[in-house]
């Protein structure tokens, strides 16, 4: 940046050393009728083009040098931040505001800072200019003090204006671009429930107020545009007029007069830098605004979360501090949740029916170590316990969890980062097929052309619903986590298929800790324990069997997912629609 500033000074300031020189070659060789010292001019006019052009070269080879590489070491940063914040991110920001600052934001930031070089020489060369023209004529040199300061006075509002349009404009487009990537994930739901043409109409008409914002934010837009050009020219002519009313009445010379024209002319370069950098100053503040607001966010852990942009949550608690570190338990042991009261035996199948979803989420979230809590492992606080070793010995399933494009078999391999026990490369076709059985998904392999081998796009689509949930428990069961949370695994397959991975499931992790959140009574039957949680608070534990007894609460809210063979399923749910 320091040699693009010295590159731009010395290209703006060049700018008008040609009229200076112009003006010599009137007075001392067209008017004195001296044709050597005309020719002499002639060749420094053409010597200092050649060198400017040499500058203009070097300040913009060196400007998008800049403007790029600031866009891939802001990018990198930002996916540095977006990876420790790791699986709890799409919970705090919404997909499409990730995609708009990943994109546009960071392009904006980067177009401010090519404005160094040249901004930085605009002003020495309008304090240059300034110096110039006070030899030829005061009178001038002060109608160009004043007069760009009044050229950015007339401008100012509209940039002002400029910036809150454009903050609007870019909240409102990062929530279409979520809408409509939450609209395609769920297209097959839609259609089958018949609620494609009103998810339709809805953005379609969010997408007519995005629209009209943009309207706006274009109206201002064409006005500065206007002004950048139009301004500097009204300008111009003005200082020019005066001059030539100057050189009527013999103040200055014709020489000076044409030297004031192209002093004048070369301001409209900075003048027109300067207007430029003030546009685009607004907006790299809008963008860098959005982008902070994303660095911002801190993982859970930390204190608690920040809210950011599309994000929930309470702010930082206050005076909150990280954990002191801690060592993990060295063989498996008991996980604890004061919120909720829950029990985490080492080494047993528990169950946890709670009376609402929102409830079971958080209480994975927070065994996982995905949001600030107070819960310990083997009485040591999990916030206290290195990031590294929580993920690779207690993995959280969700049953909508990301699934990669790629082969069916890289799919299902487990990871060696963020939570798997064994290392990927090692695992074979025996564990595969043994985690596919646990699931109940060999018929998803069978089915495929090739197999193991049969690419599968992004996020699975070309699978049915039921499909892609009991791959999702097949990658899970192979990772062999030390503790593993399982997030109502079977919610989109029908009872029959439930029933074996109830079975299956519990002879897969036998002697492993493992929790169930879900309210099947196929899946809770299976558990050594079961925990009730209403309004947040454990209200009874015991088994499947033993709280059908004694709790109605539990036995109306197992009772809205009945196991009977052929029950209704939910809209995604394995062959509900073609």
């Amino acid at each position: 940046m320091l040699r693009g500033s010295l590159l731009g000074t010395a290209w703006m300031v060049g700018l008008s050393v040609r009229p200076w020189l112009i003006a010599r070659a009137v007075d001392d060789g067209l008017r004195a009728h001296d044709t050597r010292a005309l020719w002499l001019w002639v060749a420094a006019i053409v010597v200092a083009g050649v060198g400017l052009s040499y500058l203009g070269i070097m300040r913009h080879r060196t400007m998008t040098f800049i403007r790029e590489d600031a866009k891939a070491r802001s990018a990198a940063v930002l996916l540095r931040q977006l990876s420790r914040i790791g699986a709890v991110l799409p919970r705090r920001v919404a997909a499409g505001e990730v995609a708009t600052v990943g994109g546009s934001d960071i392009d904006w930031t980067a177009q401010v800072l090519t404005l160094t070089g040249p901004g930085v020489g605009a002003v020495v060369a309008y304090a240059v200019i300034a110096v110039v023209l006070w030899s030829i004529s005061p009178f001038l040199a002060l109608c160009v003090l004043v007069g760009v300061p009044a050229v950015g006075l007339v401008v100012g509002p509209l940039l002002r204006r400029l910036e809150r349009a454009e903050s609007v404009y870019r909240q409102q487009q990062g929530a279409l671009t979520a809408r409509s990537g939450d609209i395609v994930a769920g297209l097959r739901v839609l259609a089958g429930v018949g609620g494609r043409g009103l998810f339709a109409r809805r953005y379609a008409a969010r997408s007519r107020e995005l629209l009209a914002e943009g309207y706006r934010v274009g109206a201002v837009n064409s006005w500065i545009d206007a002004a950048t050009v139009a301004i500097p020219g009204l300008f111009l002519a003005a200082v020019v007029w005066l001059a030539a009313r100057m050189a009527v009445t013999g103040d200055i010379s014709i020489g000076d007069l044409v030297a004031v024209y192209g002093y004048v002319a070369t301001l409209i370069v900075p003048v027109w830098f300067l207007l430029e950098g003030g546009h685009q100053l607004i907006r790299g503040r809008v963008a860098a605004r959005r982008i902070v607001a994303l660095l911002d966010l801190v993982p859970d852990d930390v204190g608690g979360p920040r809210t950011g942009p599309g994000g929930r949550g309470p702010g930082p608690v206050p005076g909150a501090r990280r954990p002191e570190a801690g060592s993990a338990p060295a063989r498996p042991a008991d996980l604890h949740d004061p919120v909720t009261g829950l029990t985490v035996r080492a080494g047993r199948l528990t169950g946890v029916a709670a009376d609402d979803p929102a409830t079971a989420l958080a209480l994975a979230d927070r065994l996982g170590r995905y949001v600030a809590g107070d819960v310990t492992w083997g009485g040591v606080p999990l916030t206290g316990i290195p990031l590294d070793e929580v993920r690779a010995r207690i993995l959280v399933a969700d049953h909508d969890s990301y699934l990669f494009a790629g082969a069916l078999r890289d799919i299902l391999r487990p990871r060696p980062a963020g939570g798997g026990g064994r290392p990927g490369p090692g695992t074979d076709d025996d564990r595969i097929v043994a985690a596919l059985r646990a699931a109940s998904a060999e018929d998803v392999a069978d089915a495929l052309p090739d197999g193991l081998d049969t690419p599968v796009d992004a996020r699975a689509r070309t699978l049915s619903g039921g499909q892609r949930q009991r791959v999702r428990l097949a990658r899970a069961l192979l990772a062999e986590p030390e503790v593993l949370i399982l997030v109502d695994p079977t919610s989109a397959v029908d009872a029959h298929t439930e029933a074996r991975i109830a079975e299956r499931l519990r002879t897969a992790r036998a002697g492993r800790t493992t929790v169930v959140l879900a309210t099947s009574p196929l899946l809770l039957g299976r558990a050594d324990t079961v925990a009730h949680v209403h309004a947040g608070r454990i209200v009874a534990t015991g088994s499947h069997a033993d709280l059908l007894d004694r709790d109605p609460g539990y036995r109306r809210l197992v009772a809205r997912d009945s196991a009977e063979p052929g029950a209704e399923r939910p809209a995604d749910a394995e062959g509900a629609f073609p």
